[in-house]
């Protein structure tokens, strides 16, 4: 008996030494551990500086290279530079960084970066004398010339990759040098790797307060289904087919077309519906975020997110998302409480007009997941969960009753968005024809978690959704006795990368404008091609605080 403990642990720990070897091996190639060990954002330590950047370039048919090097030296960059789509190839930058307290006299400090083939002394003008150290994938580094020396503004302290031809620097404080690297048999734009520094300590970044204007409104865009790909994307049913001779890259044209939104209407807020993302072609979600988020800073609107059952399933959970996304300059987007189901429940204040501390307007924004858990008994989509519910009610009652909302002199509004439509949304017979289209059937969830009547129990006056891309229409929904309770509105899908077709669909957005001079609501649509400058279908869909019929 003793003889067969002893062999059994034998062969148990042996076989236990085999996976761990394996799964090292195979983490060395191809970066298979969690998001929980492996941070794919990058690490930003303040204090720290950056004494030397290297590239480390693997292949599965020798063993004995690696992906990784030593540790108590190099940080790496948790990006596979190959975006894990090279079969035998593989690369990641390391960085070795330090605490300047900590410099030894061997150390010199990294203040500046370029890439490309060349020398930047004799490819670049106003180089002079300077000396610059070349690095595998076509880096060239310049690092202090003297022993100790540091500049904490302008040295590098924080290195990160980003990807494709179409690629954007969203953060402040971070520059992308202005060439790829240089990698053999790279997979064209939309594997593209770009360095990305920033210079100094991080950037403080300071929420925005939204406020009804000096005129009494307040206009929300809503941008659903942008479905962003690493690189430009290709289109999926264009219209019309042959529009700039046939050549359509999805993400600049989708991007172009809410920027001449954004420029023509000039909204107070915007508020990204879900799937910005598109996962299956988004295999760095961090660079498909900072193209759409890169609008809004630039322009300094304030934006929200909530996240559809697309945008996670990229390189990014949808913590990490958003996460990110509420770093990001004129981001209001929150994850909400952990005790609730799902991420990215949270509402947003939009103040009275002048100083005034008074709330004039609610929005709220919930997470719908994505797929159904129980696809036996509920086939489909997710529904809105019982403690989302229940953290809906109870937060709407605290506000009501906070002095914030108490003591507004005016009708207090609210409204609400969603990704994934509630189920109310099939009654066919709640469509108002003049405000849009139904071209494809509601893909709601099959289960009714009751969150409609929660929306009209706390005086919610609309939701608007997306997900389902040609349906832009808004219903209205009555009580038993027949008056009007809840507008439920479409956005329409926005982006190129998802599906579009259903006999000529052109992409399009939804806004709303708040007149809180008249407790209104207004809702309509833009177009990107054809009637580009008509507001389509526009319709009053409260009045006096009341919701009203078309």
């Amino acid at each position: 008996m003793t003889r067969r403990i002893v062999r059994t642990s034998i062969q148990l720990g042996i076989l236990t030494l085999i996976i761990l070897l394996l799964v090292f091996f195979l983490d060395n190639r191809f970066n298979v551990l969690p998001e929980a060990i492996h941070n794919a954002l990058p690490a930003h330590h303040p204090g720290l500086v950056i004494t030397d950047i290297t590239l480390a370039t693997c292949s599965t048919l020798n063993i004995l290279s690696s992906c990784k090097l030593d540790s108590a030296k190099w940080h790496r960059v948790e990006k596979d530079l190959y975006l894990s789509r090279g079969w035998l190839t593989h690369a990641f930058i390391h960085i070795e960084r330090k605490r300047e307290s900590e410099l030894t006299e061997k150390d010199r400090v990294i203040l500046d970066v370029r890439v490309g083939s060349l020398d930047p002394v004799t490819s670049e003008k106003n180089q002079g004398a300077e000396r610059w150290e070349s690095r595998a994938g076509g880096i060239w580094l310049k690092r202090t010339s003297k022993h100790r020396e540091s500049d904490s503004v302008k040295a590098i302290t924080a290195i990160d990759v980003l990807f494709g031809s179409d690629v954007v620097e969203a953060r402040p404080g971070w520059e992308l040098t202005s060439q790829a690297l240089i990698l053999p048999n790279a997979g064209g734009e939309n594997q593209e790797a770009f360095l990305s520094v920033r210079r100094g300590p991080p950037i403080a970044i300071e929420k925005p307060t939204l406020r009804v204007r000096k005129d009494g409104k307040f206009k929300v865009l809503q941008v659903a289904d942008l479905h962003l790909s690493t690189g430009p994307g290709i289109c999926r049913d264009p219209e019309p087919p042959l529009h700039n001779g046939g050549k359509c890259d999805a993400d600049p044209r989708s991007l172009t077309f809410i920027t001449s939104v954004l420029d023509s209407e000039h909204p107070d807020l915007v508020v990204l519906s879900g799937d910005q993302v598109n996962g299956e072609t988004a295999a760095d979600a961090q660079s498909a975020v900072f193209k759409f988020a890169h609008l809004f800073i630039e322009r300094r609107i304030p934006f929200a997110t909530i996240f559809g059952n697309h945008d996670d399933e990229g390189s990014l959970s949808r913590e990490a998302l958003m996460q990110l996304t509420y770093s990001l300059p004129y981001s209001l987007s929150e994850s909400g409480p952990t005790s609730v189901d799902g991420i990215g429940n949270y509402y947003v204040e939009i103040l009275a007009r002048g100083t005034s501390s008074h709330s004039a307007l609610t929005l709220y924004l919930l997470d719908t997941h994505g797929y159904s858990p129980d696809e036996r008994q509920f086939r489909g989509y997710d529904w809105l969960k019982k403690n989302q519910i229940a953290w809906f009610k109870s937060t709407s009652q605290e506000l009501k009753n906070s002095p914030s909302h108490r003591d507004y002199t005016h009708h207090h509004m609210d409204m609400a968005f969603i990704h994934i439509p509630l189920p109310e949304y099939r009654n066919v017979g709640d469509i108002v024809a003049s405000t849009g289209n139904q071209p494809e059937n509601p893909t709601a969830p099959a289960f009714n978690s009751g969150f409609k009547d929660a929306l009209v129990e706390e005086g919610v006056l609309a939701v608007s959704c997306g997900h389902d891309h040609v349906n832009d229409y808004c219903a209205l929904s009555r009580n038993v006795e027949g008056k009007p309770e809840l507008w439920m509105c479409y956005a329409g899908g926005s982006g190129f990368g998802g599906y579009g077709g259903y006999g000529g669909y052109h992409r399009r957005v939804r806004l709303f404008e708040f007149d809180m001079n008249e407790a209104r609501i207004v809702t309509w649509k833009r177009v990107e091609y054809g009637e580009t400058e008509k507001a389509l279908d526009k319709t009053i869909i409260v009045e006096s605080g009341r919701v009203v019929p078309a």
